[in-house]
């Protein structure tokens, strides 16, 4: 595929995503810090919701004349509200495909400002105005080690044009969170002899 959505997207939009985020997250929460992220303890449900922006590319196969076949790659951010929450903001990036006749399926990985991660799958219809699609959390990195979950969203096209680049929005996205084990402790500096025995300390 000629478009690289890990490089490319990241380096030509990512300081105008979190620009971005940084507004919409004054605008809406209104102090960023006196919101709560992963308040719970292991194993209880949280609520989320959120909306995005994406930015991509798409390749295009028409079978017959009513069936059309893509696979596409996406880049964006996306922001979440309320108390209880993920996290804010995080960079996303999805690769996936649609078909018109069975609906489509992608991938998705949500990055934070410290850079842990969240994984992702999605399934939903193919990618038209209107069209809800339905996503599960599989799992992340550092502080979100041990999420998983489900949510769904609505598509809702900004820019479609005919070489293959597509803008779109994220919205009514609301789902639902745990995280099954606590994320890793930072190992503090000189904690191995801290967990040593006495004889061996002697």
């Amino acid at each position: 595929m000629a478009c690289d959505f890990s490089t490319a997207g990241k380096r030509i939009n990512r300081w105008r995503f979190w620009f971005a985020l940084l507004a919409l997250a004054v605008l809406a929460c209104g102090d960023p810090a006196k919101a709560a992220e992963i308040v719970k303890g292991p194993g209880e449900w949280q609520a989320f919701e959120g909306s995005g922006n994406v930015i991509g590319h798409r390749q295009t196969l028409h079978i017959g004349l009513d069936r059309k076949v893509s696979i596409g790659n996406l880049t964006g951010s996306l922001l979440f509200t309320g108390e209880q929450r993920l996290g804010q903001g995080f960079l996303i990036e999805v690769l996936g495909y649609s078909d018109e006749l069975k609906g489509g399926t992608g991938w998705s990985v949500w990055t934070d400002s410290n850079g842990d991660q969240v994984f992702g799958e999605i399934h939903g219809g193919p990618i038209i105005p209107g069209s809800r699609f339905t996503g599960t959390l599989l799992g992340g990195t550092g502080r979100y080690a041990g999420v998983t979950g489900e949510y769904e969203f609505e598509w809702v096209y900004v820019v479609n044009a005919k070489d293959g680049t597509f803008q779109g929005r994220i919205t009514g996205l609301r789902g639902r969170f745990r995280q099954n084990a606590p994320p890793p402790s930072p190992q503090r500096n000189g904690s191995r002899g801290e967990g040593r025995s006495g004889h061996e300390r002697g």
